[in-house]
């Protein structure tokens, strides 16, 4: 049996989680602030047994919108896993991850903080029989507006033009490890479908700082 990690460090906590199909995810969270990167490390490898990396099929990471070392360090991260192990890396939005656990269906626009009082905004479609039981569904999140960064006058304007039937949903913690469950979902989603993106395609989403792909993990 083969297992998907994801991990989720864009915020000052970490999220893992682990799974070999759809209805068997297993996850922890650490609120660990500052201190994640210290502790990174020995978490995985506690929270990977009693499996191995040999039992790894793939990783996928969320790839920010989010803090710029927290997003960089499980980025890089993952990476450096994937290209150890031979192994795809899936990169999954830290506002997909909201969009996939959250209580709604049909249009959900999904917004936080960024920086220079600005605001990350995207918008999904999640369309669903049975909400409660999201997690376990094998229907795919549907990008209607990709990650992007506005002023806050412009995200307002962009919401007040959205169908009006949509939700609006603003984490209400900064800590957004909890949705790790949305980023290994949405990743064996795609696995599923055939992707097997390489390691080196992993790069971090910042929104205002653009990031040159032979900086990252080398």
């Amino acid at each position: 049996m083969k297992y998907g990690l994801a991990l989720h460090t864009s915020s000052p906590a970490l999220g893992l989680a682990i799974s070999s199909n759809a209805d068997d995810v297993r996850c922890q969270t650490w609120d660990l602030g500052r201190e994640t990167s210290n502790y990174l490390h020995s978490h995985l490898l506690e929270f990977l047994s009693p499996q191995t990396w040999q039992d790894l099929d793939w990783i996928a990471v969320a790839n920010g919108p989010g803090g710029f070392t927290g997003t960089r360090l499980a980025v890089v991260t993952a990476r450096t896993l994937g290209q150890q192990l031979n192994v795809p890396v899936l990169t999954i939005s830290s506002l997909a991850a909201i969009a996939w656990q959250s209580q709604h269906v049909g249009s959900i626009a999904i917004s936080m903080p960024a920086q220079r009082g600005e605001v990350f905004g995207a918008v999904y479609s999640l369309d669903i029989d049975s909400p409660t039981d999201r997690l376990c569904q094998r229907q795919e999140l549907t990008t209607i507006l990709a990650d992007s960064v506005f002023s806050s006058a412009d995200w307002d304007t962009y919401l007040a033009d959205l169908n009006p039937a949509h939700h609006h949903v603003i984490p209400q913690s900064a800590n957004l490890a909890d949705t790790v469950v949305g980023v290994i979902a949405l990743a064996r989603i795609a696995y599923d479908r055939g992707e097997r993106p390489d390691w080196s395609n992993a790069i971090p989403f910042y929104g205002q700082h653009p990031i040159v792909t032979s900086s990252i993990g080398k």
